[in-house]
């Protein structure tokens, strides 16, 4: 059976004016990954979504790797949803930047006071109460994603494949395989580690999750380097 290598793009920039952007330590995780999979796989084709991270993080995999690879495939339906709108929805003040710093200076911990809003901006978009205020429904991500799934499996055409995505996509593609609730699904986009890999089996219609979050390369290298946004 083939593998599909999908990996979660190195840290972004929170904070920054452009987020999509990778933080000096999303490039470092990205080059530990790179000389991990080195030894593992030579790909037949790398895919990704067309965010900024997505590509930056393909780049710092290929420094790492020490090798030509395969230019990166572009595929929208790998891209993350849209967290702003989503976080928007919950928290409209939000939209001023300079309010929701303010507001999120107001707490011992702001990174953490922004997970704890941002999960429930999810919660309440995975819903389904509330699709109209959306531009795209939980429902139509989760299909996105099964479709990008499919079309990167035919193109790779049984051959082994890294994926550069986002930990959303990620967590929709382990709870089809493992036939989760979307509460499981949450949970497991909550823990999704920055360059993790979760590996894929695939031989013509069959697929099955083989690995999940695996981010020991990171570990290895200097905890300091696992995050998780």
């Amino acid at each position: 059976m083939a593998t599909i290598y999908l990996v979660r793009h190195g840290q972004a920039s929170f904070g920054k004016e452009n987020y999509d952007q990778l933080s000096p330590r999303g490039w470092a995780q990205g080059k530990v990954l790179g000389r991990w999979l080195a030894d593992k796989v030579e790909p037949g084709a790398i895919f990704g979504g067309n965010l900024q991270r997505h590509r930056e993080t393909v780049e710092a995999i290929t420094t790492g790797y020490g090798a030509s690879l395969p230019d990166m495939q572009v595929m929208e339906g790998l891209n993350e949803f849209d967290h702003v709108e989503v976080v928007e929805r919950l928290r409209p003040e939000w939209a001023d930047k300079q309010v929701m710093a303010r507001d999120l200076a107001s707490f011992p911990k702001p990174a953490r006071a922004f997970q704890q809003a941002f999960e429930k901006a999810v919660a309440r978009w995975v819903s389904g109460e509330h699709d109209h205020e959306y531009a795209e429904s939980w429902q139509g991500f989760r299909q996105r994603v099964s479709t990008a799934l499919d079309q990167l499996i035919e193109l790779a055409d049984g051959a082994d494949v890294i994926v550069s995505t986002s930990g959303g996509p990620i967590a929709v593609i382990a709870q089809h395989l493992l036939e989760l609730s979307d509460r499981k699904a949450l949970e497991m986009n909550n823990v999704i580690a920055n360059t993790s890999v979760s590996r894929i089996l695939y031989s013509g219609p069959r697929r099955s999750l083989a690995v999940f979050n695996n981010y020991s390369h990171l570990e290895a290298e200097d905890p300091a380097l696992v995050t998780f946004r």
